[in-house]
């Protein structure tokens, strides 16, 4: 507090009241920005679509100096929402929404506190609370696409639909119909697909396939990338196979019709190896 006549720093004084005081510290604080917070009373979003904060070694300056405020909301405005994080919150008055990495880097790097924005005005629902801490990670390269899938499935969860969902985050429906598909994947593949052994697109693909052929879909098609691949480097110039050649003649000389293929190959293919056909196609496509 100051003296008679000094100057009262109104972020201190909200802090100073502590919980028990019957004034609610966010009122009328919207927009308002709080410097260095104590990090005891902040805590990481419960909701955060990030299921690891990464390596803090990108955000190492924050030891000295913090360029961009958290975004936080009172932690009565979180529980108005999610009552049953109670517990989570611990004795933290403010939840962290943005910058769930920072508050990891400022108590990895030993800072006191960090410095935050109250927003309150976007805990009037829970679809607006997703859609905050997911627009911040979207596109960031450490946001494991996995992450991104699971982020997406929630806020049309919460929203009830895939195109409101779409237009929340300035997306195409399309873009949120094949991050969804991707938590189609089996796990082998979703752990490929993490570790940056199988392409997104390729992996999109794989999703449309039956779970239980996806894995032998893909081994397939990588065996006939590499038969390929070492075809086109022993002589540029060679041409197909000599049985893809016949079928290809085949085709030609009749004039079939796409439809026409099909129907000849769905009686002469059982339904797991048209499977792998159509997998084998879009795999093609997509590496050529």
């Amino acid at each position: 507090m100051a003296g008679r006549g000094g100057r009262v720093d109104l972020s201190d004084l909200a802090g100073s009241v502590g919980d028990r005081s019957t004034v609610d510290a966010s009122t009328n604080s919207d927009g308002v920005f709080r410097a260095n917070v104590p990090l005891t009373q902040l805590v990481a979003n419960p909701r955060n679509p990030r299921a690891e904060v990464g390596n803090l070694e990108d955000l190492a300056t924050i030891a000295k100096r913090q360029l961009q405020p958290g975004t936080v909301v009172s932690r009565s405005a979180w529980l108005a929402l999610w009552p049953d994080d109670a517990s989570q919150l611990g004795a933290a008055r403010w939840v962290v929404v943005n910058g769930c990495r920072r508050l990891a880097a400022c108590h990895h790097y030993q800072r006191t506190g960090m410095d935050v924005v109250i927003r309150d005005s976007i805990a009037g629902s829970k679809d607006t609370v997703l859609w905050a801490a997911i627009v911040e990670n979207i596109d960031r390269q450490d946001f494991d696409v996995l992450e991104e899938a699971h982020a997406v499935e929630l806020l049309v969860t919460e929203t009830g639909s895939a195109t409101i969902a779409a237009e929340r985050l300035g997306r195409s429906p399309g873009w949120v119909s094949q991050r969804r598909g991707l938590l189609k994947l089996a796990p082998e593949l979703q752990h490929s697909l993490r570790q940056g052994e199988l392409a997104v697109r390729l992996a999109r693909s794989l999703a449309q396939v039956p779970m239980a052929q996806q894995v032998e879909a893909w081994r397939r098609a990588q065996r006939r990338s590499g038969e390929s691949k070492g075809e086109r480097s022993e002589d540029r110039g060679a041409q197909l196979v000599p049985i893809s050649a016949v079928v290809l003649r085949a085709i030609q000389r009749s004039k079939a019709a796409p439809t026409d293929v099909v129907t000849a190959m769905c009686e002469l293919y059982t339904e797991p190896q048209i499977d792998e056909i159509i997998a084998l196609i879009k795999y093609r496509r997509l590496a050529t």
